[in-house]
């Protein structure tokens, strides 16, 4: 398993250095769509290749951030536009129902900035997080700033993990676990913290 895990790594690390920034970024644009790209496929060979004299790492992080957010504010416009139109057609042939879309688009008017932030810190939730947001047609400069917060942090923490830990590949996926797991706990905090403060607002 440890054979197989080097050589996928080391493969990756060539194919990045072949593909270059540009590469980057169209795999982080894309992962930020409805492509199940893992981004940790993208930017920790990224920083690994960047360890070994590659490329830049500074240059590399700002480049799958860039794509990042071009990927999730296209995804925003393509939901804005027809994902409406779309949901209302054949959600119900997928048991979406209508009244179901109409409290999603309440939802995030409500609470779109903090869903979009934390979206972008959680696998799983990253690919989807700009189509809820795009129905509910939520204000584009509130998204864009969550978005970038959120990629911002995600996309250089995987570069330096790579950066880093990528001498050892061993460690990778150990850390990784462990930050994703930290990022969950974060992220159930600032949940706690925004239901407790959202009365006071009020």
């Amino acid at each position: 398993m440890s054979h197989l895990i080097h050589s996928v790594t080391d493969f990756l690390i060539t194919f990045i250095d072949q593909i270059g920034y540009f590469g980057i970024f169209i795999g982080m644009f894309l992962e930020s769509t409805l492509l199940p790209i893992p981004s940790e496929l993208i930017m920790i060979p990224a920083g690994m290749s960047a360890a070994q004299g590659g490329m830049n790492i500074y240059i590399a992080t700002i480049v799958g951030i860039l794509g990042n957010i071009f990927g999730a504010i296209f995804s925003y416009y393509l939901a804005a536009s027809i994902g409406r139109t779309i949901l209302f057609r054949v959600g119900k042939y997928f048991f979406v129902k209508a009244a179901t879309i109409i409290k999603i688009e309440e939802f995030f008017k409500n609470h779109g900035p903090i869903s979009v932030f934390i979206g972008r810190l959680l696998p799983g939730f990253r690919h989807f997080i700009s189509l809820p947001a795009g129905i509910a047609k939520m204000e584009l400069k509130l998204f864009f700033i969550y978005t970038a917060s959120g990629s911002i942090i995600w996309t250089s923490i995987l570069s330096a993990l790579g950066f880093f830990i990528g001498g050892n590949q061993d460690l990778i996926a150990e850390h990784l676990h462990q930050i994703i797991i930290t990022c969950a706990i974060l992220c159930a905090i600032i949940i706690a913290i925004y239901i407790f403060r959202k009365p006071a607002r009020k």
